[in-house]
């Protein structure tokens, strides 16, 4: 046998740009339809545990810090399944997620105190875990 080379065809390139893009079809997400699906999703009157760390570990997947409208909603879903401990975890993750940008969790704290003054939720900070 003879074997004909062949050139591998190369994957088309992505554009450099970053995206949310969907196996469902080719249409684009902007940052607020984005953040009102998440804000939809926690705001679920019969959302339960599994649905609340199935979203926030998929959320915490993306590769962006999730603005405090989403974390809001996230933390009042918490309240509402007495679940402590998830809150004071999206708070950790969140910080995590920053990174080593300085500025944007003490922004989100300042964003998120009068909800977590409400719910009477601690910050790690202030339980002494940082």
């Amino acid at each position: 046998f003879m074997f004909v080379g062949r050139v591998a065809e190369q994957p088309k390139c992505c554009s450099p740009l970053a995206q949310r893009c969907y196996a469902h079809g080719g249409k684009l997400e902007s940052d607020e339809e984005f953040d009102a699906r998440w804000v939809t999703y926690f705001n679920k009157a019969d959302i339960d545990a599994w649905e609340l760390r199935k979203g926030m570990n998929t959320l915490i997947g993306y590769d962006l810090v999730p603005e405090p409208k989403i974390l809001e909603a996230a933390l009042r879903a918490c309240r509402r399944l007495n679940d402590l401990a998830s809150a004071i975890r999206i708070l950790e993750a969140v910080k995590d997620k920053s990174g080593p940008h300085k500025k944007i969790y003490p922004y989100l704290i300042q964003e998120l105190r009068p909800t977590l003054d409400e719910l009477g939720i601690s910050t790690p900070e202030e339980l002494g875990m940082d």
